[in-house]
């Protein structure tokens, strides 16, 4: 039998990237799939339909702007009329923006900290409830190693990611006699598009192929010389969603090639 079978994860963010991995190996792993992000409602409907061909069971769509708290009671009130409960809530949406704080956009920070971190607050406020009714849950959130550490230029990004982690914490303390878990992943640097226009340009740059100059740049953050796949993050929390991982509570786990090891 599936893991996670009769199982309902929503998993905010999930149209690409990491919360798209995230997404497909919960569904692989049995569980019924809330899908949530920036798409249109034809490409909404185009992902629904991959997943229903590949996993045998069609998601739904919730969209909803994470910086808008009543949107958010609204997804999870309409979540919990038609299933009861969430079993498994992913927070993985995030913006990232690099900039010197003396530049740094009012508008892009009040953004940052609405999707980043208050997001995660109001589905983990208004989901909570009905887990405690059910007697079983498991919250993930994605945070990075940004929020264990600090890097010039990124003070929005540091700053939610810290939080996230206090806010992961507090949760998990006060879940801690319960068979609810709040936990938290620290990536460090995942192959992205983004990255790879990072790679593309020193290769041009230098006149180097894509494996040496993927290997120039990684080697400045990632002791391992490799970078974090979604697929390891993926596998992660289904784990944290495993009996093994009942009594893992208030983790930051950092999954980082060595960075913070350093």
């Amino acid at each position: 039998m599936a893991l996670l079978k009769g199982r309902v994860a929503l998993v905010t963010g999930s149209t690409s990237g990491i919360g798209l991995a995230l997404a497909r190996r919960l569904a692989d792993a049995g569980a019924h799939l809330v899908l949530n992000g920036l798409a249109s409602a034809a490409e909404a409907e185009a992902l629904c339909d991959h997943f229903a061909q590949q996993h045998g069971d069609r998601p739904e769509f919730a969209p909803c702007d994470l910086r808008d708290y009543r949107q958010i009671e609204q997804m999870i009130a309409g979540l919990n009329r038609r299933h009861g409960a969430l079993d498994i809530l992913v927070n993985n949406a995030g913006i990232q923006h690099v900039s010197p704080i003396a530049e740094f956009s009012p508008q892009i920070w009040q953004d940052m900290l609405a999707v980043n971190l208050s997001a995660s607050f109001h589905t983990i406020r208004t989901a909570l409830p009905a887990m405690r009714e059910r007697g079983w849950g498991r919250i993930i959130n994605m945070a990075s190693i940004s929020g264990l550490r600090g890097r010039a230029g990124k003070a929005g990004y540091n700053a939610t990611k810290h939080g996230l982690i206090g806010l992961t914490k507090s949760v998990a303390l006060e879940t801690a006699p319960t068979a609810i878990t709040c936990n938290a992943i620290c990536p460090g640097w995942v192959h992205t598009p983004l990255v790879q226009k990072q790679i593309d340009a020193l290769a041009t740059r230098e006149g180097l192929d894509n494996d040496a100059a993927t290997q120039r740049l990684i080697g400045l953050r990632q002791p391992s010389g490799r970078f974090v796949t979604v697929e390891q993050i993926a596998e992660l929390a289904v784990f944290f969603c495993s009996p093994a991982a009942a009594e893992v509570r208030g983790v930051a786990w950092a999954m980082d090639g060595g960075t913070t090891a350093q």
